[in-house]
C-alpha cells in the first residue's frame, strides 16, 4: 500500500534542516500527480546545541508517526564558509534522519541546484521562486514558511525524480540514493 493506504501512491516527507529552524513538508506522489499534505516548521529554543537536537529528533519522529510517510527527501549539506554553522547544520540533518529509523523510511539526499532545478527549472533560481512554484504546485490551503516552503520543494524535488530513479534501479543501473 501507498500513502494514506491508497496503492499507487507514496508518501513522502521533504526536510529543510536547521538547528534553529528545520522545515518539514508531507507529499502524496502518484504517477505526475504529487498532492499537499501538511507542513510546518519545528522552531527549537535556546542555546544548548545537544537539548536543540533532541527538539528536532522528537519533532520529527512525531511528524513520521502522525503522517506515516514511507520516503525521506532531504537537502545535503551546503558547506558554508563558516565552519561551525555547516557542523550545526550536519548534525541537525543527521538528527532529523535519525528519527525516521524507527519506521525504516528510504532516505534520499538532493543538492540545494537539484531541488531548485526540478522544482524551478533552473538550478540558479532564488529562494522566492522555489517558494512560488512550491505554492502554485501544491496550492497549501495556508501561506508557508520559508523553511516550509524548502522543504516542500525538497519532497516535490524527490517526486518528480523518483519515477527515473526506480526505472534505473529496477534495470540493476542505479543503486545510489543520493542526488
Amino acid at each position: 500500500m501507498g500513502a494514506a493506504g491508497h496503492a499507487g501512491w507514496t508518501r513522502i516527507l521533504g526536510i529543510d534542516p536547521g538547528s534553529r529552524v528545520t522545515g518539514w513538508g508531507v507529499v502524496d506522489a502518484g504517477g505526475a500527480t504529487v498532492r499537499y499534505v501538511a507542513s510546518g516548521c519545528i522552531r527549537t529554543e535556546g542555546e544548548d546545541l545537544p537539548a536543540r537536537l533532541r527538539e528536532i529528533f522528537a519533532g520529527v519522529g512525531a511528524i513520521v508517526a502522525a503522517h506515516q510517510p514511507v520516503e525521506l527527501a532531504v537537502e545535503r549539506v551546503f558547506v558554508h564558509r563558516n565552519a561551525d554553522s555547516a557542523l550545526k547544520l550536519g548534525q541537525a540533518r543527521a538528527a532529523a534522519i535519525c528519527a525516521s529509523f524507527d519506521r525504516q523510511l528510504t532516505v534520499h539526499e538532493y543538492a540545494a541546484r537539484a531541488v531548485k532545478l526540478a522544482v524551478v527549472g533552473q538550478g540558479g533560481a532564488e529562494k522566492p521562486q522555489v517558494a512560488h512554484m512550491v505554492r502554485a504546485l501544491l496550492q497549501p490551503p495556508a501561506p508557508l514558511a520559508a523553511d516550509e516552503a524548502d522543504a516542500l520543494a525538497v519532497a516535490l524535488c524527490h517526486a518528480h525524480t523518483r519515477p527515473l530513479g526506480a526505472r534505473l534501479v529496477g534495470m540493476g543501473r542505479l543503486r545510489v540514493v543520493r542526488r
